[in-house]
């Protein structure tokens, strides 16, 4: 089992030398990670998702699209529709401090957006609260 909890509780894959842990989305990137580039082999990368091991895959809503297990709950929208921080599917936490809870104008955020966006001038929820209450 080559699974790890890498910096920031991201889900990783362990490297051969038993100490080093990848985060999932620097796994089969094109670059190696692992002293011996197992992160890269093509076992683990040649028919991707499927040769990846499970953990390292979370499934988007729409099953035929996924991102790596550490884009979960990340408050990016990196599935497109949001189940990859939305939902029983995701079963992400509330919005952090540095985050705002909120409905999102943009596609980008799903649930929260940064606070460093409030009273910026400019609309990020649909409702004005990261204007007029954030």
């Amino acid at each position: 089992n080559r699974f790890c909890v890498a910096s920031n509780n991201r889900t990783g894959f362990l490297c051969d030398d038993r100490v080093t842990c990848v985060p999932a989305s620097q796994v089969c990137d094109s670059a190696s990670n692992c002293r011996n580039g197992e992160d890269e082999q093509e076992e683990l990368c040649g028919d991707l998702p499927r040769s990846l091991p499970g953990y390292l895959v979370f499934r988007c809503g729409n099953p035929t699209y996924w991102v790596y297990a550490d884009q979960r709950c990340n408050r990016m929208n990196d599935c497109g529709d949001c189940s990859d921080e939305m939902g029983s599917l995701a079963a992400c936490p509330p919005c952090g401090s540095e985050w705002w809870s909120c409905s999102p104008v943009l596609y980008e955020y799903c649930s929260c957006i940064p606070r460093r966006m409030c009273r910026d001038g400019v609309q990020h929820c649909l409702s004005w609260s990261d204007e007029y209450i954030c």
